[in-house]
């Protein structure tokens, strides 16, 4: 009524009202009543924004790849995008120029030429498995854009949700990476076999190492028993040899001894018959009657009659008749009997 508008915006909304070409009233959130034919308004929305965006780009490697992402951002600095850019509003509140569609086009842009940038550095298998670097790169690079700071708009993010090449370049990549899995498998079971290969040769060996170190034992064990066989007997025959010497040692001194008994026997035989020789020597002079004298002295009454008899029988030829009466023959044949105990 009477030019006169009111207005009411959110507190993500920065408004500046213009009179005259000078802001006179501005601020987040105002609710304001205005004369219409002397005032603008400019409305500036300060909350976060996402852009979603997707674009073809070429790789280091001159592969066409799809890249879909998401931008967010926000108008830091709403006077100086109101310096730059139209955000005035019509009496209903709405923009009256394509400038707001037109910012998020411009960083969208910006985005674009940061990713390809990035993306024309970095191989194919790079770019689909290294979507972190490519965030990361594309942010910094945005939030350093002059464009962006002159603007007044902050980069809060940049998401890069997927990156796809042409379908028979990801055809031809599954089958690459297919064939490389089914090598790494064959190469697995190779490395399983040659594991297990070598593991029994280990195992053999470890066997044959056992067999050899057990005969060499045995064989300490055999050359052990021989040596104390030998040992045993070498001392048997040095017994045997101890012995041996002492019986020669022995035999030698009975030997010696019978030597010497020989000796000894020699010497009384050689001084018996010394002594015999002289006796018979003296003897040999004597006349026999005299021994025969001498021999009987002691003899008993019956060999002195024996004595007698073989004296006789001796002259037997001198003597012509001898008689002998029974009691001489009994006087003997009674002493003999008396001798014998009869």
């Amino acid at each position: 009524m009477f030019g006169l508008n009111f207005i009411k915006t959110q507190p993500t909304h920065y408004v500046i009202a213009f009179r005259g070409g000078r802001p006179v009233r501005e601020g987040p959130g105002l609710s304001i009543v205005y004369f219409v034919p002397t005032t603008a308004l400019v409305v500036v929305p300060t909350g976060s924004i996402s852009e979603a965006f997707m674009f073809e780009e070429t790789t280091a490697d001159f592969q066409a790849v799809t890249i879909q992402g998401q931008l967010v951002y926000r108008i830091a600095e709403p006077r100086r995008t109101a310096e730059l850019l139209d955000f005035s509003v019509d009496n209903r509140g709405r923009h009256v120029s394509e400038d707001p569609q037109k910012l998020s086009q411009r960083l969208i842009d910006k985005a674009r030429v940061a990713v390809m940038t990035e993306v024309r550095t970095m191989a194919l298998t790079d770019t689909l498995v290294r979507g972190d670097r490519l965030v990361a790169q594309a942010t910094e690079a945005l939030r350093g854009d002059g464009m962006v700071a002159a603007l007044g708009v902050e980069v809060l993010g940049l998401s890069i949700l997927a990156v796809r090449p042409k379908p028979e370049t990801a055809r031809a990549l599954e089958a690459e990476v297919r064939e490389a899995l089914l090598r790494r498998a064959d190469e697995a079971t190779y490395a399983r076999r040659n594991a297990a290969v070598d593991q029994e040769r280990a195992i053999k060996e470890n066997e044959l190492q056992t067999e050899i170190a057990i005969e060499h034992k045995r064989r300490q064990v055999k050359e052990a028993q021989m040596e104390a066989d030998r040992a045993v007997r070498e001392r048997r025959r040095q017994i045997e040899r101890e012995e041996l010497d002492g019986e020669v040692a022995q035999e030698e001194r009975r030997s010696d001894l019978v030597g010497l008994a020989a000796a000894n026997a020699r010497q009384e035989a050689d001084t018996k018959a010394y002594a015999i020789d002289a006796v018979m020597k003296a003897f040999s002079a004597a006349d026999t009657r005299v021994l025969q004298a001498l021999t009987s002295v002691g003899l008993e009454p019956g060999q002195l009659m024996a004595m007698a008899f073989r004296e006789i029988a001796g002259n037997a030829d001198k003597i012509g008749q001898l008689n002998i009466s029974p009691d001489l023959l009994r006087e003997i044949m009674g002493k003999e009997d008396a001798r014998h105990g009869r």
